[in-house]
């Protein structure tokens, strides 16, 4: 309960990240390929899969003979995909093409980080955009989370799932209708693996971070109402690198639930429920500022929400809204 102690090693492991050519995602590729690990990294996006595997495979030629940056062994081997996590048979394709380059053998450990935001009022959204909203946060992990759990039952083989929520999968705030809810599921559904994957020797993990310097952040903003904006002025967007040196050592010793700082473990500590603690003593802390500090906090943001009221009426008119 006190210590550090580390419990996983990511050298000589075969680890599958989804999302990974981006982002959050790509920085715990780079990490985990730094730790010595196999990586095998799965989107979309065919041209972000070649740039992200060439800064895998990156050399240094700060000396007279060049180095690899990353690589501890020539034996390592580093694989893309290119598919859509948020279809159920793409992503058990994409499983099985890393199996299948592996000998057939599962991934010691998935990387959830799959995901993407598109801020929006609620009284805008549709059918179709909700729907995308949990195709885009929670399917994009689910259905991955699934396939590989089966798989490892059946092989008798234990695993590692680490999924990739948000800090606002502890709470939420006006503009993000279509994204918290699925990162609110993804938290439901670790909780349920964490206690069902007992019986299979195979650990969960999530992790709740804020807002991410990558460019997925950068294009949620071109489109995130400006209350949401002013409402965030304040928090400076974390860097990938450093979120992902979080999450692993989060792994390794064993955390449930992976705060990357403060706010995240002060959010984390006030709603943890029948959760397990990291830390009792810290947890018991960081509890304490949140029951004094958040009430003032949300009620400091239901405040600047309703001075936007008529400036939102204003907008909704201009889009011809209560035509």
């Amino acid at each position: 309960m006190w210590s550090a102690q580390r419990k996983w090693d990511p050298r000589g492991q075969h680890c599958y990240v989804t999302g990974g050519s981006s982002g959050l995602g790509l920085a715990v590729s780079v990490a985990l390929t730094k730790g010595g690990a196999d990586v095998s990294i799965v989107a979309r996006n065919e041209e972000r899969l070649a740039k992200a595997l060439a800064e895998l495979e990156a050399r240094s030629f700060a000396s007279i003979r060049p180095w690899i940056k990353y690589r501890t062994s020539p034996d390592q081997k580093l694989r893309t995909y290119s598919f859509s996590l948020s279809e159920p048979d793409a992503s058990d394709a994409a499983l099985e093409a890393a199996c299948r380059d592996h000998d057939g053998k599962l991934p010691h450990a998935v990387f959830l980080c799959a995901g993407s935001s598109t801020p929006g009022f609620f009284v805008e959204q549709d059918a179709s955009s909700l729907q995308k909203g949990m195709d885009n946060t929670y399917w994009v992990q689910a259905y991955t989370a699934l396939t590989y759990t089966k798989w490892t039952v059946r092989d008798k083989t234990p695993g590692k799932i680490v999924f990739v929520s948000s800090l606002l999968g502890y709470m939420s705030m006006i503009g993000y209708s279509s994204y918290s809810p699925g990162k609110h599921a993804l938290r439901g559904l670790a909780e349920t693996l964490r206690s069902e994957l007992l019986l299979y020797g195979t650990t969960v993990h999530i992790m709740f971070p804020g807002n991410i310097d990558s460019p997925g952040y950068v294009e949620e903003n071109r489109v995130k109402p400006k209350i949401t904006l002013e409402i965030e002025a304040t928090d400076k967007p974390k860097a990938p690198e450093a979120l992902a040196e979080g999450l692993i050592q989060g792994v390794q010793r064993g955390d449930f639930h992976i705060a990357p700082d403060m706010l995240s473990n002060i959010f984390r500590s006030s709603t943890l429920g029948a959760t397990p603690h990291n830390n009792l003593l810290l947890d018991g802390l960081y509890a304490t500022i949140g029951w004094i500090g958040l009430p003032l906090w949300r009620r400091d943001m239901d405040s600047t929400v309703l001075k936007h009221r008529k400036e939102h009426s204003d907008y909704l008119a201009a889009k011809g809204f209560f035509k």
